[in-house]
């Protein structure tokens, strides 16, 4: 691999970090899918550079099957939950923007601390990202669990699955084309699963904040 091809590498991964700490701090729903298929955007371009210097065949496979849901499908089923929902702005969140961002640079230095002792075993040639990576898995945890809204806690673990596939990427090169057609399969249909659970949510509360949830009370 040359040195112009790890410097795209380090600069998908870094744009991957950028757009995590971008969605933990947005408000506006449409922002956020937009946010979301952008990092989806530049989880494939990584992976197609990364099946074109290691010459991995199945990871063009991976690149067009994220492609194909994490930037036009899923986006799409998002937007017609929203228009549907009437749904754009999400102001409600457990902490302030300000304490999130610090709590993600915490997160951010701790995955880089985690992720040491592994990157040192790593033979592949994305193992200086593994702790990027690991940092947008818990920056994509933080936002589902300061989110009281539904949908932003969708995106959240939908950006967490981004995280794992690019950490599977810098590992190992990526999993076996199975495994990851059994994911994205699992995804699809936990997005038909959740948006109907948005929907009944709405129709029973009036609203998508999941706190309503705890006034139910078995008779």
């Amino acid at each position: 691999m040359n040195g112009l091809s790890g410097q795209f590498i380090n600069l998908f991964a870094a744009l991957l970090l950028l757009l995590a700490f971008a969605m933990i701090s947005q408000r506006r729903i449409v922002s956020l899918i937009k946010l979301f298929t952008l990092q989806g955007a530049t989880l494939v371009a990584a992976t197609a550079l990364v099946g074109y210097v290691t010459q991995q065949p199945h990871l063009y496979l991976s690149a067009a099957l994220t492609f194909a849901l994490k930037v036009v499908l899923i986006p799409w089923l998002l937007h017609r939950v929203i228009n549907r929902l009437n749904v754009r702005w999400d102001v409600e969140t457990l902490i302030n923007i300000p304490t999130t961002m610090l709590v993600g640079i915490g997160l951010v230095m701790l995955s880089f601390y985690l992720a040491s002792p592994i990157s040192q075993l790593s033979t592949t040639i994305m193992r200086g990202t593994l702790g990027i990576a690991l940092a947008c898995v818990l920056l994509s945890f933080l936002m589902m669990i300061t989110r009281s809204k539904a949908v932003p806690q969708v995106i959240g673990f939908l950006a967490m699955e981004n995280g794992l596939f690019f950490a599977a990427t810098s590992a190992t090169y990526g999993m076996p084309m199975v495994v990851e057609l059994g994911i994205a399969l699992d995804v699809l249909v936990g997005i038909l699963i959740l948006g109907v659970f948005m929907f009944q949510i709405r129709e029973q509360f009036d609203s998508l904040d999941i706190r309503h949830l705890e006034s139910l009370k078995e008779d």
